[in-house]
Order: structure tokens, then sequence, then C-alpha cells
């Protein structure tokens, strides 16, 4: 996808180039990851190889101690997607671990104090802690502000009871950034973010939970957890702002990682129909492998345009991006899924051996179209930011 990006009106010769850094570096992973023996190690392993060779400062805010950007704490959100595709295009876990180091960091270089940042975010940045995002709840995804964990103001802190669900890098991560509803209080107001360590007494994570393209995911469990005061994050009020500005700078960068699968599938199925013979001459040559092989680039292209749109109007525009950045997780994911499932039909039956590419990235797109926020989710943000 090198020309195409080049010929971008939102990318620029620096971004292109961190894109083909990416590149040669999520290579580089992919032949260490698979033979590691636990989703922690691989995970860890990424997160190293990406520290060393300065990848995870475009997803861990680095600027943020000193200077934090009202939109995006430092981050450039087109860095940011353009490493997740060149990454999602090696290999899902090694995106994975760059995605969710930056989105489990994010609220806190964006709504922090400068104590939280210097304690937090250097260690992230070098890999050295390992984050995660805690929202979702076993009643509670799609309906972010109908959280049910519970928390209750001390003397000196709070006391965290309830359930999280769903939590990427849960039985793994260093420490959380939680979101819970004030006791008493209703609606998206009463929900309140927290810096969790992984070792407060209280915190339960050792209900891990395994899906269909394997990466670290569990329950959180609290149960009497107490956050010393000085972990509350922002103030009582903004803890449902924290999460939505959160998800709207990862969320681009969903699309971004669905980018890569789709360019992934696409190039594995042209090559494979250059070199199989059929009839006396090759898959490619036919017409209908043509004319699906023109329909795929052109969606792969549709939602290229879309995604470094949202991206550019983050960074070069600093505006709020919902709308935009809605299309773009829409458009990128569905797509992807399509131009995957069309990929392996071109296959055949080797699409469907375990562990090939293509069955792979199978499983590794169908996530990216229901977590934060499922394409249905999408199509309603985009509808109600129209109709205001």
């Amino acid at each position: 996808m090198k020309n195409k990006l080049h010929d971008l009106p939102f990318l620029n010769a620096d971004l292109v180039h961190i894109y083909a850094h990416a590149k040669e570096v999520g290579a580089v992973i992919a032949t260490q990851l698979d033979s590691l023996p636990t989703l922690e190690d691989q995970c860890r392993t990424a997160l190293q190889i990406l520290h060393k060779e300065g990848l995870l400062q475009y997803s861990v805010a680095p600027m943020a101690i000193d200077d934090a950007n009202p939109i995006t704490a430092g981050l450039e959100v087109r860095a940011l997607s353009l490493v997740r595709q060149a990454l999602a295009e090696h290999h899902a876990l090694a995106d994975f671990a760059f995605a969710m180091q930056g989105l489990g960091s994010i609220p806190i270089a964006l709504y922090g104090s400068i104590e939280q940042k210097e304690k937090y975010l250097p260690a992230t940045l070098a890999g050295d802690k390992i984050a995660a995002f805690a929202l979702s709840e076993p009643d509670s995804g799609s309906d972010a502000a109908a959280l049910s964990c519970t928390a209750v103001q001390t003397d000196d802190g709070f006391v965290l009871n309830g359930e999280k669900m769903w939590i990427s890098n849960g039985n793994i991560a260093d420490y959380y950034c939680v979101f819970a509803r004030l006791e008493g209080t209703q609606g998206a107001k009463g929900i309140v973010a927290f810096i969790v360590d992984a070792d407060s007494p209280g915190l339960d994570r050792s209900h891990t939970i395994d899906v269909m393209s394997p990466h670290p995911l569990s329950y959180l469990k609290f149960h009497d957890t107490f956050v010393p005061a000085d972990n509350l994050l922002g103030a009582f009020d903004t803890g449902f702002k924290i999460a939505m500005d959160t998800l709207d700078v990862f969320r681009c960068s969903v699309a971004g990682a669905a980018l890569g699968f789709a360019n992934a599938a696409l190039q594995t199925a042209i090559t494979y129909a250059r070199q199989r013979p059929m009839f006396g001459r090759h898959l490619i040559d036919f017409q209908l492998t043509q004319s699906i092989i023109g329909e795929l680039a052109l969606k792969l292209d549709e939602s290229l345009l879309l995604t470094y749109r949202a991206a550019w109007l983050m960074d070069v525009k600093q505006r709020k991006t919902t709308t935009e950045t809605a299309m773009a997780k829409y458009s990128a994911t569905e797509n992807a899924q399509q131009i995957i499932d069309q990929s392996l039909q071109m296959l055949g039956g080797r699409g469907l051996i375990t562990n090939s590419t293509l069955e792979k990235l199978y499983r590794d797109i169908r996530a990216l179209r229901i977590y934060e926020g499922a394409s249905e989710v999408q199509k309603l943000i985009i509808a109600r930011q129209l109709t205001r």
C-alpha cells in the first residue's frame, strides 16, 4: 500500500516513513511471537521490541507529561493509525499489544495530574508497565453510561465493588483505568474514573476469557477494593467524558488495524490467484476473479480515505471528530470483513487450513466490528450527530 499512502492528501513523507518502519518491525515481531509459550510472554516481548524500535511513542502519549494536547494528549492520530495498520498486516497480537498500551494510558495523558502522569506514563512508554482500559461490564457494553460497578467515597479514598468484563490485558496488566458509578448517582454524570494498580487488595483478575482470536482477555472483580484519593482520575463528573474522549481517539486507530488486516488478505488472494492454474489458464486471468479483486480494492480505498480524513481532522484541524471517526470505524471494519471473506473464498479449501494467513485473518477481523463500539452503534452515532 506504499504508493497509495504517498498519494493521500492527509499524509506526509514523515508519516509514510513511520508506516514503512512499522511494517519492518511488524515482520520482525511476527517471527518471534508464535514460539513464545504464553500470551503474556508474547505481549511483553512485542512491547519491548516496539519500545526499542521507537514505535510505542505513537501509542503512548510521550509529551503529555509536559504539554497535553486538549484533543489527543500529544498523540498524532495519523501515526497511531498507520502503525496499527502496518503491524496488523503482519501479526494481530503485535497490533493488539501496541494499541492496548495506548488505550489503557491515554485517560491519564488526557486528564491525569502531573504526579499521575509521571508515575505511570514513562514506564508505560518503555513497555515496563502494561496498561488496561476497564469500562465494559457484563450488562453494559454499547450502553457505556449504564455502569453498575460502584465507588463509595471514604475519608481517604474510594471503595470499589462490582465486575468488569471483556477487559483486554485484564489478567496481565500492571494497572487499569477503571470507570465506576459514584454511589447514589444515575446516568453519565455519575461515572468516575480511577487508576487501579493490579496488586490492589480485593481485585480478582483470575477469570480469563478465551476468544476466537487469542489475546489476553478477562473479567475484573472488585470486592471492597480500596483506591487512594490520589488515584482519582479527573473530577467527579468527568468519568464518562474521559471514556468517550479516549474512545474517540482510539476508535480511528481500530479502522487503521482493519485496513492492515484487509490489505494482507487482498494481497494474499492476488498472489494466490496469479499462481493457481485453472482450465489451462491462471485464476487471475478470469474476468470474474478480476471483477472481485476490483470490488475489494475499491472497498479498501474507500475505507483508507475515510480513516485518514478523520485522523487528519484531529491532528491538523484539532477538531472533535465523532461523526467522521464513527464513519471510518464502521467502513473499515465492515469492508475488511468482506474483503477477508472474499479473499478466503478465492483460495477455496486452502483458506480453511488452521493457522493459515486467511484463516487467522478471518478470526482476527471479527472482533473489530464489535469492540470500541459495535457497527450498529456507529450508525446510531452518525445519525444522532447529523440530526441534532
